[in-house]
């Protein structure tokens, strides 16, 4: 039992590898599509690849959505409306209608007699409330078939016999102008323009009720392929006809294999085949990216991602398949690119999209468009703290889209009379999408502790809180700090190692030593030494506590952990010479562990970049009358030293790139010592 525990314990990364492997299959498998994969891959416009294609059983040719959509469209544009109309009201109308006259009408006035006017004018609104009015304006033609619903009766009218309700005054003049013109044919058509109210109202409910009726019963195939018919010939070119035949057998096809006898089968496959692509992905990593492997938490980030870019376009795909190119796949790139390198970001990315190929429609035309668009994502974003360069770089993301589309509809229509314009938004809309990485980098650095170029940006200012503070207490350290960044960025860029990383890295180095400013020889402004009172083993523990005070400060601080890491390395396991010697002479012997740095030693590129630049600069202080020849001698014998004890061994640099690394301090210190021409007085 121990034992077993003790196997556990130390292959508990490797263990927690393979949930996470395991975790990701089943959260993939289940956002897969119901459905089996069509053996055969066919597009519009292109010849049949394979051998003549024969129906392997009866199937209906379903109409595609475009067809759909226009039957629907006319079925609404030939719909019969129907109208409430209420008689109710026309004999409320003529109780106004005698009111009034009754009131206006004076028989010194007029000449014709009030029972004349009264019989004229209910002639004319019997006539008007025929088959009613209506207040609203509609588009329908005049000859159109409209259903009047009066209670449970229904009667069937054109609909230029329902009367628009703006046109009553011309209809009321119509009817009086065979009258003698005299004030009481002017009162008569006066009242009733007042009285004369709608009736009538379009019942929206029931209308739509009967275009639901007509749609659900639409049609949704036109045409039926027998088994054994002939679908295609090879190489017979892909029509529009042909190409919606294929899809109709596609869909069968599709629903026929996805069966509850061979639904475990079907898991099995595509199980294999997520696996095979999260395998490739670990051992991508394992193989070319060791310390992104070793970390789990940078693991769990790439699979997260990779995650959530399958969710979402799962999602989209479901929601309605057009808009799938909305879906801002660029970002995955884009994103590891600001936290890794462009080369894990393109291939991560390139396994996501074979991943989305199965859930994708016309997955050839979606694989090309979203690696062509990852690749320029790749070469074209550099510098993301810049935010043009976020700007620039979507716009030429968005152009690709677009002319990468554009080529395939040429290639499957041969016009562009079938270009659908509305992708161009949806491709605009992506772009947009793809601005928000900066904020979801700022999301994922507090989510899963990692650093980006635009937080190292914002460390670098040397007007932070912080740094402010290491000026303010320990000025002469702030100077070395500085100097020792321009020293490993010119370095790291030397070799292609993260420059902006190794100057922030260098800018917080040195920050334990704020705890005890005096006790280091660059903060000793007055000439005193605080040492030489001093133990030499107390003064050594001073100067190697520096690194433990630093680690505390850059914590307190919220630094991130990398930061962090060039505080602990910079010094790895080396010794504090000056005072181990000086132990020597005074007590004869001495403990070496007592005078050296905890470690541990540096651990890539920028940590060993950082360890030399320190180290070169800190004792170039020391050189008297530096020249050419004596910078030269003294950085190789310091980085020499360095190696022989074996404190780059962890890192990942080469005798080459040390080299390299070697002749820019050289030229760097050379510019800092350069001798000055003496003015005259």
């Amino acid at each position: 039992m121990k034992n077993t525990l003790s196997t556990l314990s130390r292959n508990q990364s490797l263990l927690y590898k393979g949930f996470l492997f395991i975790a990701a299959t089943f959260l993939i498998l289940y956002l897969f599509p119901k459905a089996g994969q069509f053996k055969y891959d066919f597009q519009k416009g292109k010849p049949w690849q394979y051998e003549n294609l024969y129906a392997p059983f009866s199937f209906t040719i379903k109409k595609d959505a475009y067809s759909l959509e226009t039957e629907k469209q006319q079925i609404i544009d030939n719909a019969e409306p129907y109208f409430d109309i209420d008689f109710t009201v026309v004999e409320d109308v003529k109780i106004e209608f005698y009111r009034l006259l009754d009131e206006a009408y004076q028989n010194s006035l007029f000449r014709v007699p009030k029972l004349l006017l009264q019989t004229k004018g209910t002639a004319i609104l019997d006539k008007v409330y025929n088959h009613g009015v209506v207040s609203e304006l509609y588009s329908y033609e005049a000859d159109k078939l409209v259903y009047l619903k009066n209670g449970n009766e229904i009667d069937e009218v054109t609909f230029h016999q329902i009367v628009s309700f703006d046109d009553i005054p011309s209809i009321i003049k119509s009817e009086t102008s065979l009258e003698a013109i005299s004030p009481s044919i002017d009162l008569l058509e006066k009242i009733l323009t007042i009285v004369v109210k709608p009736n009538v109202s379009l019942n929206t409910k029931l209308t739509q009720a009967g275009i639901n009726d007509e749609v659900n019963a639409m049609n949704p195939n036109k045409g039926i392929i027998e088994k054994s018919g002939r679908i295609i010939a090879k190489g017979e070119l892909v029509d529009t006809d042909a190409y919606k035949i294929l899809d109709s057998l596609k869909a069968e096809y599709q629903s026929q294999v996805w069966t509850k006898s061979n639904y475990l089968w079907l898991i099995v496959g595509y199980g294999l085949l997520v696996m095979l692509v999260l395998l490739m992905l670990l051992l991508f990593l394992k193989k070319y990216r060791p310390d992104i492997y070793t970390n789990n938490t940078k693991v769990t980030f790439i699979f997260f991602n990779v995650l959530l870019m399958v969710l979402l376009t799962t999602i989209v795909v479901k929601m309605d398949a057009k808009y799938v190119y909305v879906v801002p796949l660029c970002i995955l790139p884009l994103i590891l690119k600001a936290f890794f390198d462009p080369r894990l970001g393109l291939y991560v990315h390139v396994l996501t999209i074979l991943l989305l190929g199965f859930i994708v429609p016309n997955s050839f035309e979606y694989l090309f468009l979203q690696i062509i668009a990852g690749i320029v994502t790749i070469l074209t974003v550099s510098e993301l703290y810049k935010r043009a360069n976020l700007f620039i770089s979507v716009s030429q993301i968005t152009f690709i889209y677009i002319l990468g589309y554009f080529a395939f509809v040429l290639i499957q229509e041969g016009n562009i009379n079938e270009f659908e314009w509305d992708i161009f938004g949806y491709f605009v809309l992506c772009g947009l999408a793809t601005l928000f990485a900066h904020p979801l980098i700022y999301f994922y650095e507090k989510l899963f502790g990692l650093v980006s170029d635009v937080s190292l940006l914002e460390l670098s200012d040397t007007n932070s809180k912080l740094l402010k503070e290491l000026s303010n207490k320990a000025p002469g350290t702030f100077h070395h700090s500085l100097n020792v960044a321009n020293l490993a960025e010119a370095a790291a860029q030397e070799i292609g190692a993260n420059s902006m990383l190794v100057r922030v890295g260098a800018l917080y180095h040195d920050i334990g030593k704020m705890a005890n400013p005096t006790f280091f020889t660059e903060n000793q402004l007055s000439g005193v030494n605080s040492h030489d009172e001093l133990d030499p083993k107390e003064s050594a523990g001073i100067i190697i506590d520096h690194v433990i005070d630093g680690i505390e400060i850059a914590r307190k601080y919220n630094l991130p952990d990398r930061i962090i890491d060039f505080i602990r390395t910079h010094h790895g396991t080396s010794m504090v010479y000056y005072f181990y010697k000086k132990e020597m002479q005074t007590q004869g012997e001495a403990n070496k562990q007592d005078f050296r740095y905890p470690g541990p030693i540096p651990f890539s590129k920028e940590t060993a970049i950082l360890m030399m630049a320190d180290s070169v600069e800190a004792a170039s202080k020391s050189l008297k009358d530096p020249t050419s020849t004596k910078i030269d001698v003294f950085v190789e014998k310091i980085i020499d030293t360095q190696m022989e004890q074996g404190q780059f061994l962890n890192a990942n640099v080469t005798f080459k790139e040390i080299e390299l690394i070697k002749k820019v301090l050289k030229k760097k210190l050379n510019n800092m010592f350069h001798l000055r021409v003496e003015y005259p007085d």
